[in-house]
């Protein structure tokens, strides 16, 4: 039966990922509204058709709504998905705000639907863009051999940083291309055109980027791996959309390069190639693998080369794949 759904952050670069989505999957619903900041009420939205005006955000505007898919900064989310969750939504949250709450899963429904069997509060957290395609690679990898260290390098794409950062780096690219001064960054820490910039998130504890603690912890939350070795490296590269990382794996027991290829090619959510790139990537949702090659620095080691786009996968694909299985669970 279909369901009443939300799209909060309409208006933003997920946001708008998300009504793709919605539309492109031909997920089932009786009726949709757009909400966002009030500066962006009254917005016109074109989807499925039809021209739909966007809302303010109120706790009036979820009432009757069944499933809500919001994109906002962490600190919007902490307000109003609680809002929305105590008006009888169930919400996909896409920030940062709930996903290491241990009452609210985080879900990747290649890897693990079964955390929806428990929503005390209402919200279902959306895991970092980065986290989400490596753990499609690892849980087969896991289930096959066991995990018994990650090392991770990524290679992460401007449109992370939103629609500010796309137009840093295009802005940026056009400067050199005319032979003008380079305009100041206004997204990314540092220019990023013909650069790679390895500070550009907050730094955390120990050294270590807010965005590589999410990547270590989220992945061990997921998997269900508490005291899963991992250590992470991220950097910024001068891509629009696509995020890539090089993962090294070393297992419990022996998988040789020719057996992880095939445990990999019959995985849900996974497309294996020789080497994949991510313009192959974008605006397509599956996540792709290939470099399979044997380290034979440690026993049972394996280095993989994973890209998917941040934007669809990493962010409003897994959303409304949660929100599918959200829809089979709940009655109407």
């Amino acid at each position: 039966m279909p369901h009443s759904i939300a799209i909060v952050g309409a208006t933003g670069a997920v946001g708008e990922k998300m009504r793709e989505v919605v539309e492109s999957r031909r997920f089932p619903f009786r009726s949709i509204k757009f909400l966002a900041s009030q500066k962006s009420a009254g917005k016109k939205i074109e989807f499925a058709g039809k021209t739909y005006s966007v809302e303010g955000l109120s706790a009036e505007a979820f009432r009757g709504i069944d499933i809500v898919l919001s994109s906002t900064p962490a600190s919007v989310s902490k307000e109003w998905s609680p809002i929305a969750a105590r008006a009888g939504a169930i919400v996909i949250d896409n920030s940062s705000a709930w996903r290491m709450d241990p009452e609210v899963p985080l879900v990747v429904p290649e890897v693990n639907p079964q955390a929806l069997d428990r929503v005390p509060k209402g919200i279902i957290a959306n895991p970092n863009c980065s986290t989400i395609q490596m753990v499609v690679v690892l849980k087969p990898l896991h289930d096959r051999a066991g995990l018994k260290r990650v090392v991770v390098a990524t290679y992460q794409a401007s449109s992370g940083k939103g629609a500010t950062g796309l137009r840093d780096l295009d802005d940026q690219i056009r400067a050199l291309g005319q032979g003008k001064p380079v305009p100041a960054a206004k997204a990314h820490a540092a220019q990023l055109a013909g650069n790679v910039i390895s500070h550009d998130w907050k730094t955390g504890e120990e050294g270590y980027s807010e965005e590589e603690w999410k990547i270590m912890l989220e992945t061990r939350k997921i998997l269900g791996l508490p005291d899963l070795r991992i250590t992470v490296t991220t950097a910024r590269v001068p891509v629009r959309t696509g995020h890539s990382e090089a993962v090294n794996v070393e297992l419990e027991r022996p998988l040789d390069a020719r057996e992880a290829r095939d445990c990999l090619a019959k995985a849900e959510g996974i497309t294996l190639l020789e080497q994949p790139m991510p313009l192959e990537a974008e605006g397509k949702d599956q996540v792709f693998v290939g470099r399979v090659r044997e380290d034979r620095s440690v026993p049972h080691g394996l280095n993989l080369w994973i890209v998917a786009d941040n934007l669809r996968k990493g962010a409003a694909t897994n959303a409304v794949q949660i929100a599918e299985l959200v829809a089979k669970r709940i009655k109407s």
